[in-house]
């Protein structure tokens, strides 16, 4: 593993990574007001789709200065591609978000056959896209982030050792499902927004079937469930079927009895605009002092 450190957002150090894989990421961490000055060491907050999320989300660091709010203490690590690899992020996520053997709805070919012939996408792209699809390894990522990246970061910055929290979204929400499914130890806390389980098919349920019944002495880490209003209620099919989707995966949880480990938010934005909202509904519902 190598790395490579330059400047970039502010209160920001950008590390690009090669992982066992061979694949290389770019990595911002991104610490909050107040720690240079601090010895505190603090949990890490990992957001995935870096290239696209860190804009949106690195800023809400300041939240845990919000006298309004009670998010605690973190550093935020937003996890993208580096380099020339960067362009095609949208296509790489697929690879790394998506669980081993996860079929891809008819939904998601519709839309992608849709935005083609509007011209919104090359049919190089989408060929492109769907063969990312077609071999994708979450489990591999997932083994990065824990194994590789967390104690890398350890090294280099003052890191709590409990607290630790998992943010994605669409792809990256389901990514995060998938985390908490696997009962990754490194997460105390998981965020998952508008999750792309867009088939009834999806992995997701093949692993809750196999997910055990909550019991009093149960551990999992606290997981935070959102969904945008214009998904479950608008025009598009593909993101009507993740919402249909998403809410078969809360009555799963409810059967189960993981009901007070779930929570859950009906958010107002789009599949696109949600993330935001989404990251900050995150915090305040998990992430506070």
């Amino acid at each position: 593993m190598s790395t490579m450190l330059h400047g970039c957002l502010p209160d920001t150090e950008y590390l690009e990574v090669t992982a066992r894989s061979g694949h290389r990421y770019g990595v911002w961490v991104t610490t909050p007001p107040g720690y240079a000055e601090s010895s505190e060491s603090m949990p890490l907050i990992y957001v995935l789709d870096g290239n696209w999320t860190v804009g949106f989300t690195a800023p809400l660091v300041v939240t845990q200065a919000d006298p309004y709010l009670s998010v605690a203490p973190y550093v935020q690590v937003s996890v993208g591609y580096a380099g020339a690899e960067a362009a095609n992020w949208s296509e790489l996520r697929n690879r790394d978000l998506v669980p081993p053997g996860e079929p891809v709805s008819d939904e998601v070919k519709a839309a992608l056959a849709t935005a083609r012939d509007a011209g919104t996408l090359t049919q190089e792209h989408m060929d492109a896209f769907l063969a990312e699809l077609a071999d994708s390894h979450a489990d591999v990522f997932l083994d990065f982030l824990t194994n590789e990246l967390h104690p890398l970061l350890r090294e280099r910055f003052r890191v709590s050792d409990t607290g630790h929290g998992l943010f994605g979204y669409s792809y990256g929400g389901l990514f995060a499902l998938y985390a908490w499914l696997r009962e990754t130890s490194l997460f105390a806390t998981i965020g998952a927004g508008s999750p792309g389980v867009t088939g009834p098919a999806s992995q997701v349920f093949e692993l809750l079937r196999a997910f055990p019944e909550h019991a009093e002495d149960s551990a999992a880490p606290l997981l935070h469930i959102t969904l945008n209003e214009a998904e479950t209620l608008g025009e598009i099919a593909v993101y009507r079927a993740l919402a249909r989707n998403v809410l078969a995966v809360v009555e799963e949880l409810h059967a189960k009895g993981w009901a007070p480990n779930v929570s859950r938010a009906m958010l107002q934005g789009t599949h696109v605009t949600g993330v935001q909202a989404s990251f900050l509904s995150y915090l305040k519902a998990c992430h506070t002092r």
